[in-house]
């Protein structure tokens, strides 16, 4: 009889364990020439820390049985952890602070969609940098490690956390009455966001302005004249693509529609795409408040790349190039 593992688990075989590793040298390599520091946290986490972060709730974090009275959870991403490390052991450093890390992190799946449960990331977390000046040096490490690890075709759409939030208290839509629409617009489902929005109590302005601007794409949003309301976020995206290299700006597509399922970003969040997958290979942002859920009132950016899914682009790309 075959013993089973998990589904949306994997054994990593020695060929594709050896590519994997060649991946992992080459971006703490780029993250090493940037300035940031390795570090590694405990895999488990109190339940109690990931709750007051935010990032934790029965439907994304598996819980773990400790001694008694001990409310354990396996850890959901990086973020979180190296966000406890800062604010307790380096409170009073100078800032900024740099990280990075190649950790595993472990998500509740949703039964036969083929989710996986555990997952390699590599990623940096950059504290107490200004919004915009940080948000462009993270996002050009990001582009700089996609390219040094061989990526070619890879882009990164960009939009801003906070946009759709304020839209729909602007429109006099209660933050309650909003988290359906939020949903949807975290699962990109432009037909739940217009069944979502036609259910409120809202003008038909305010609707039709509601379903429009997910749907804005490209670098003619940021040339447009726009809406006073959006005036705020296309201004910071703007300043972040302005503070690019031209190399890395031009793989920048600002995205209205972009909102994360962590609920702790709070300003530029950013996914990378590449052709050959269906699914973002690297997402991140900046989080405003994060830090100072743990005594450390300052601002952070960071970003997260899954592995596996990198060496599947790279595969993809690869034989791309061959069969041509």
């Amino acid at each position: 009889m075959k013993a089973r593992i998990p589904s949306g688990t994997r054994d990593v075989l020695p060929e594709e364990r050896a590519e994997l590793r060649r991946i992992e040298t080459t971006l703490l390599g780029v993250f090493d020439r940037f300035g940031y520091g390795e570090i590694s946290t405990p895999t488990v986490e109190f339940q109690e820390t990931l709750s007051r972060a935010g990032a934790s709730s029965s439907g994304t974090s598996y819980r773990v049985l400790g001694e008694p009275g001990e409310d354990l959870a396996l850890r959901s991403d990086m973020t979180v952890p190296i966000a406890r490390v800062a604010s307790s052991r380096y409170r009073d450093a100078d800032l900024p602070l740099r990280f990075c890390y190649i950790a595993p992190a472990y998500r509740a799946v949703t039964p036969h969609r083929g989710q996986p449960r555990e997952f390699l990331q590599a990623g940096v977390e950059l504290i107490g940098a200004a919004p915009g000046a940080g948000c462009g040096e993270v996002i050009t490490v990001l582009s700089r490690s996609l390219e040094a690890a061989g990526l070619k075709r890879f882009y990164i759409g960009i939009g801003d956390a906070a946009l759709y939030p304020s839209l729909l208290a602007a429109c006099g839509v209660a933050a309650d009455d909003g988290e359906a629409v939020l949903r949807e617009l975290g699962d990109r489902d432009f037909v739940g966001i217009d069944r979502e929005v036609a259910a409120l109590a809202i003008s038909a302005d305010d609707a039709a302005l509601l379903t429009r601007v997910p749907r804005m794409r490209g670098s003619a949003v940021l040339d447009e004249t726009v809406d006073q309301q959006l005036d705020g976020s296309l201004g910071a995206i703007r300043e972040v693509v302005g503070s690019l290299d031209d190399d890395v700006a031009g793989r920048i597509i600002p995205d209205l529609g972009r909102f994360p399922r962590m609920g702790y970003y709070s300003g530029i969040v950013f996914e990378v795409y590449d052709p050959e997958l269906g699914e973002p290979i690297a997402s991140g942002g900046f989080y405003g408040e994060l830090l100072g859920r743990f005594g450390m009132p300052v601002g952070g950016v960071g970003f997260a790349i899954d592995l596996d899914l990198l060496h599947a682009a790279l595969a993809g790309e690869e034989r791309g190039e061959t069969g041509r």
